[in-house]
């Protein structure tokens, strides 16, 4: 699917497909964390059935005020007491498909919101 931003002063997801995720037109592939800021990284996880509490526990300490979990092709959710470094820093958290949070993602950043979106990427 192709996506298109509004604003070019924040990253934004242009596209993405079973795999693979476009971020600014750049292809990506495997499992990432993004920032409306433009903070890109590899997650260090393999899939959804690779993540620990630790993972939550990381994405804590980028300081954001949301936080979208994209879990795959499906939704799933994670251990509820993974999240607690984050409730503990009053940092929000949405879980959705992968494609949704791609979506939602590009929505909160366009509107200047502090957010990051870890993708996990089937």
């Amino acid at each position: 699917m192709q996506l298109h931003s509004d604003h070019a002063d924040v990253q934004m997801v242009t596209a993405y497909g079973p795999g693979w995720i476009a971020v600014d037109k750049i292809e990506h592939q495997g499992n990432i964390v993004m920032a409306s800021s433009g903070f890109l990284r590899p997650w260090n996880c393999t899939s959804f059935d690779s993540l620990t509490a630790e993972h939550f526990a990381a994405l804590a300490e980028l300081n954001a005020e949301l936080i979208i979990f994209g879990s795959g092709a499906k939704l799933r959710f994670v251990h509820p007491s993974w999240l607690q470094p984050l409730m503990a820093k009053r940092i929000g958290f949405e879980t959705m498909d992968t494609h949704a949070a791609c979506r939602t993602y590009n929505v909160l950043a366009a509107e200047g919101r502090n957010v990051i979106a870890a993708l996990i990427l089937e």
